[in-house]
């Protein structure tokens, strides 16, 4: 049974536990805040969300560990300093040789791992001065530097957990521990996961360079394999697409073999306009334009449309008509509206300034006397009053 002096000397150990304590709690004090002001990076409503289940989970993970720590070394010392047989030896002489050797080295190892950690953020931060076109317009650069910090929070990711993976093999071996089947089984799983998802690996690398190129953003609408529709989504794996029936076709980013962006940019609405032959070319032109030149003035429709009415010319002789065409330059994704206003508007003032539309084929069918004798049989007769 323990004796007086055993309780005056485990008064030091209660100070330590105490001390371990208060270090435990400055500790998640501190991964808290760290945590916190990770999830409260994003922006989006729907990311926040994710990213504060993420961070409330983590931060469990973190305290329930921390803790557990602190009470076996709580647990340990106090048991040590009781004399209870079969505790550890736990020894200042013995503490200071481990932080002169072991200890040391673990430190070198999580130093040098923070500062290469914080370099590689640094580099990929700096992208964006290279990445981000200067000529670009306002809401092309911010959808770019978007692009780019979307990336960067990627390869920060990645290249985090390349140098903790590192440097945790590093301090295990320093606590004697081979690590030699860890690397073998890192390897054999990598092999398998080559093999077996080669496929994903091509679909999201294909995504990468996706997004870094700007091939295409969120609201295009994009021809891709021959399916057309509304951009709502871009992954590293799959791009989505609505089309206007209200389909939705997910594409893989690796089986893209074609791709067409209709409102990059800008975009163009193209009309072909059929005129008769009697018509005069010069008198429709000077409809067309002034018809273009309303149209650019109205406070509907004028801020969409970029650039005056381009008559291209005669595309075509066909039958009955002159295929006349003209485009107009448009913000992107106004080109259908834009073309349809400007159709109703080209009708009306040809019907008020007296431009005949081509006249619509006929087909006229005669029939024959064996025809017509058949048709008065299947008539009913009609009884008289």
């Amino acid at each position: 049974m323990p004796d007086a002096t055993t309780y005056f000397t485990m008064i030091p150990l209660a100070a330590a536990a105490l001390a371990a304590a208060v270090a435990v709690w400055l500790l998640l004090r501190v991964a808290t805040r760290a945590i916190d002001r990770f999830a409260a990076r994003h922006e989006h409503a729907e990311l926040f969300e994710e990213a504060a289940a993420f961070a409330k989970r983590l931060t469990r993970f973190v305290r329930s560990t921390l803790w557990f720590i602190a009470f076996l070394v709580a647990s340990l010392v106090m048991l040590r300093g009781l004399g209870v047989r079969g505790t550890p030896r736990l020894s200042i002489e013995e503490f200071v040789a481990w932080l002169l050797g072991p200890g040391l080295r673990l430190i070198v190892i999580g130093t040098s791992a923070y500062l290469i950690a914080r370099g590689t953020h640094f580099l990929i931060d700096s992208l964006q001065i290279f990445l981000v076109s200067r000529d670009a317009s306002e809401m092309g650069l911010l959808e770019r530097k978007k692009r780019i910090q979307t990336l960067g929070q990627l390869l920060r990711v990645v290249a985090t957990l390349l140098v903790v993976g590192v440097a945790t093999l590093m301090a295990l071996s320093l606590f004697n521990v081979d690590i030699r089947p860890i690397l073998t089984g890192a390897g054999i799983a990598g092999l398998a996961v080559g093999f077996g998802a080669q496929n994903l690996v091509r679909d999201v690398i294909a995504g990468f360079f996706l997004i870094l190129e700007d091939q295409v953003r969120l609201g295009d609408v994009v021809s891709i394999n021959g399916k057309s529709g509304l951009v709502e989504a871009i992954r590293l794996r799959t791009i989505a697409l609505r089309s206007q029936d209200g389909t939705v076709h997910v594409i893989p980013n690796g089986v893209i073999n074609e791709l067409s962006n209709m409102t990059k940019d800008y975009s163009f609405a193209v009309l072909d306009i059929g005129i008769p032959y009697e018509e005069n070319v010069d008198k429709v032109e000077a409809i067309l334009r002034s018809v273009a030149e309303e149209l650019r003035s109205d406070r509907v429709h004028g801020p969409n449309i970029l650039e005056p009415l381009e008559v291209i010319g005669i595309e075509a002789f066909g039958e009955s008509s002159i295929q006349f065409r003209v485009r107009i330059k448009t913000v992107p994704i106004q080109q259908w509206s834009i073309g349809r206003e400007l159709r109703r508007r080209i009708k009306t003032a040809f019907e008020t300034r007296g431009v005949q539309f081509p006249p619509r084929p006929v087909t006229v069918r005669l029939k024959t006397s064996a025809e017509s004798a058949h048709d008065e049989e299947d008539t009913p007769a009609v009884e008289k009053a």
